[in-house]
Protein backbone atom coordinates (compact mmCIF):
# COMPACT_ATOMS: atom_id res chain seq x y z
CA UNK A 1 0.00 0.00 0.00
CA UNK A 2 1.72 3.27 -1.12
CA UNK A 3 2.21 6.04 1.38
CA UNK A 4 1.17 9.63 0.99
CA UNK A 5 4.00 11.45 -0.79
CA UNK A 6 5.93 8.56 -2.30
CA UNK A 7 5.54 7.29 -5.84
CA UNK A 8 6.44 3.96 -7.34
CA UNK A 9 9.55 3.26 -9.41
CA UNK A 10 7.73 2.94 -12.71
CA UNK A 11 7.23 6.63 -13.41
CA UNK A 12 10.86 7.64 -13.46
CA UNK A 13 12.26 9.63 -16.34
CA UNK A 14 14.52 8.01 -18.93
CA UNK A 15 18.00 9.24 -19.76
CA UNK A 16 18.98 9.46 -23.40
CA UNK A 17 22.49 9.84 -24.75
CA UNK A 18 23.41 13.06 -26.44
CA UNK A 19 23.59 12.48 -30.24
CA UNK A 20 26.71 14.66 -30.52
CA UNK A 21 28.44 12.51 -27.91
CA UNK A 22 27.49 9.35 -29.82
CA UNK A 23 28.89 10.81 -33.05
CA UNK A 24 32.15 11.77 -31.32
CA UNK A 25 32.57 8.27 -29.88
CA UNK A 26 31.89 6.67 -33.27
CA UNK A 27 34.50 8.91 -34.93
CA UNK A 28 37.10 8.06 -32.30
CA UNK A 29 36.40 4.36 -32.69
CA UNK A 30 36.78 4.56 -36.49
CA UNK A 31 40.04 6.47 -36.14
CA UNK A 32 41.40 3.87 -33.77
CA UNK A 33 40.50 1.05 -36.15
CA UNK A 34 42.00 2.84 -39.17
CA UNK A 35 45.21 3.92 -37.48
CA UNK A 36 46.01 0.41 -36.18
CA UNK A 37 49.23 -0.30 -34.27
CA UNK A 38 51.64 1.72 -36.47
CA UNK A 39 50.64 5.12 -35.12
CA UNK A 40 50.60 3.91 -31.52
CA UNK A 41 54.34 3.33 -31.61
CA UNK A 42 55.08 6.83 -32.96
CA UNK A 43 52.40 8.56 -30.86
CA UNK A 44 53.29 11.33 -28.46
CA UNK A 45 52.23 11.84 -24.86
CA UNK A 46 49.29 14.02 -25.90
CA UNK A 47 47.65 11.09 -27.64
CA UNK A 48 48.15 8.95 -24.53
CA UNK A 49 46.50 11.62 -22.42
CA UNK A 50 43.57 11.92 -24.82
CA UNK A 51 43.11 8.14 -24.89
CA UNK A 52 43.12 8.01 -21.09
CA UNK A 53 40.53 10.82 -21.07
CA UNK A 54 38.39 8.85 -23.50
CA UNK A 55 38.64 5.74 -21.32
CA UNK A 56 37.68 7.66 -18.19
CA UNK A 57 34.69 9.25 -19.99
CA UNK A 58 33.58 5.92 -21.39
CA UNK A 59 33.62 4.30 -17.94
CA UNK A 60 30.32 4.74 -16.22
CA UNK A 61 30.72 5.83 -12.62
CA UNK A 62 27.92 5.37 -10.19
CA UNK A 63 26.94 7.59 -7.30
CA UNK A 64 29.25 10.37 -6.17
CA UNK A 65 32.20 9.04 -8.17
CA UNK A 66 30.81 10.68 -11.32
CA UNK A 67 30.76 14.10 -9.65
CA UNK A 68 33.85 14.03 -7.43
CA UNK A 69 37.26 12.52 -8.08
CA UNK A 70 37.68 10.00 -5.27
CA UNK A 71 40.84 8.13 -4.42
CA UNK A 72 40.43 5.37 -1.88
CA UNK A 73 43.78 4.15 -0.50
CA UNK A 74 42.17 0.93 0.72
CA UNK A 75 40.80 -0.01 -2.68
CA UNK A 76 43.00 -2.49 -4.51
CA UNK A 77 42.58 -2.47 -8.25
CA UNK A 78 42.88 -5.78 -10.04
CA UNK A 79 45.90 -5.63 -12.30
CA UNK A 80 46.26 -8.38 -14.83
CA UNK A 81 49.76 -9.64 -15.48
CA UNK A 82 51.13 -10.70 -18.80
CA UNK A 83 52.39 -14.23 -19.22
CA UNK A 84 55.92 -12.92 -19.78
CA UNK A 85 55.84 -11.02 -16.46
CA UNK A 86 54.84 -14.03 -14.36
CA UNK A 87 57.84 -15.67 -12.71
CA UNK A 88 57.12 -19.38 -12.40
CA UNK A 89 60.45 -20.26 -10.82
CA UNK A 90 59.96 -17.90 -7.86
CA UNK A 91 58.73 -19.59 -4.67
CA UNK A 92 55.05 -18.97 -4.09
CA UNK A 93 54.08 -17.50 -0.74
CA UNK A 94 51.76 -19.75 1.21
CA UNK A 95 48.50 -18.50 2.60
CA UNK A 96 47.88 -18.53 6.34
CA UNK A 97 45.65 -21.60 6.09
CA UNK A 98 48.23 -23.49 4.06
CA UNK A 99 51.00 -22.63 6.55
CA UNK A 100 48.82 -23.72 9.47
CA UNK A 101 47.95 -26.97 7.70
CA UNK A 102 51.63 -27.75 7.06
CA UNK A 103 52.53 -26.95 10.69
CA UNK A 104 49.69 -29.19 11.87
CA UNK A 105 50.92 -32.09 9.74
CA UNK A 106 54.52 -31.66 10.92
CA UNK A 107 53.52 -31.54 14.59
CA UNK A 108 51.37 -34.64 14.13
CA UNK A 109 54.29 -36.50 12.52
CA UNK A 110 56.62 -35.40 15.36
CA UNK A 111 54.11 -36.58 17.96
CA UNK A 112 53.63 -39.95 16.25
CA UNK A 113 57.41 -40.44 16.10
CA UNK A 114 57.76 -39.72 19.82
CA UNK A 115 54.71 -41.85 20.56
CA UNK A 116 56.20 -44.84 18.75
CA UNK A 117 59.43 -44.38 20.70
CA UNK A 118 57.40 -44.34 23.93
CA UNK A 119 58.44 -40.86 24.99
CA UNK A 120 55.03 -39.23 25.25
CA UNK A 121 52.83 -39.41 28.33
CA UNK A 122 50.07 -41.12 26.39
CA UNK A 123 52.53 -43.75 25.13
CA UNK A 124 53.76 -44.36 28.68
CA UNK A 125 50.21 -44.74 29.92
CA UNK A 126 49.41 -47.13 27.06
CA UNK A 127 52.52 -49.22 27.80
CA UNK A 128 51.64 -49.36 31.50
CA UNK A 129 48.10 -50.47 30.63
CA UNK A 130 49.48 -53.13 28.29
CA UNK A 131 51.82 -54.41 31.00
CA UNK A 132 48.89 -54.73 33.44
CA UNK A 133 46.80 -56.54 30.84
CA UNK A 134 49.69 -58.94 30.07
CA UNK A 135 50.06 -59.74 33.77
CA UNK A 136 46.33 -60.36 34.11
CA UNK A 137 46.34 -62.65 31.07
CA UNK A 138 49.37 -64.58 32.37
CA UNK A 139 47.70 -65.06 35.74
CA UNK A 140 44.48 -66.18 34.06
CA UNK A 141 46.46 -68.67 31.92
CA UNK A 142 48.18 -70.07 35.04
CA UNK A 143 44.83 -70.51 36.77
CA UNK A 144 43.43 -72.31 33.76
CA UNK A 145 46.41 -74.65 33.69
CA UNK A 146 46.00 -75.39 37.38
CA UNK A 147 42.28 -76.07 36.88
CA UNK A 148 43.06 -78.38 33.99
CA UNK A 149 45.60 -80.28 36.12
CA UNK A 150 43.08 -80.56 38.94
CA UNK A 151 40.34 -81.77 36.63
CA UNK A 152 42.66 -84.25 34.95
CA UNK A 153 43.80 -85.65 38.26
CA UNK A 154 40.20 -85.91 39.46
CA UNK A 155 38.96 -87.63 36.32
CA UNK A 156 42.04 -89.83 35.88
CA UNK A 157 41.95 -91.05 39.48
CA UNK A 158 38.47 -92.41 39.15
Amino acid sequence: MPRGGKKGHKGRGKQFSNPEEIDRQMRLQREMEESGGAEKESSSESEEESSSDEESESKKRSGVEGLIEIENPNRVSQKSKKVTEVDVSAPRELSRREREEIEKQKSKERYMKLHLEGKTEQARADLARLAIIKKQREEAAKKREELRKVFRSVFIVR
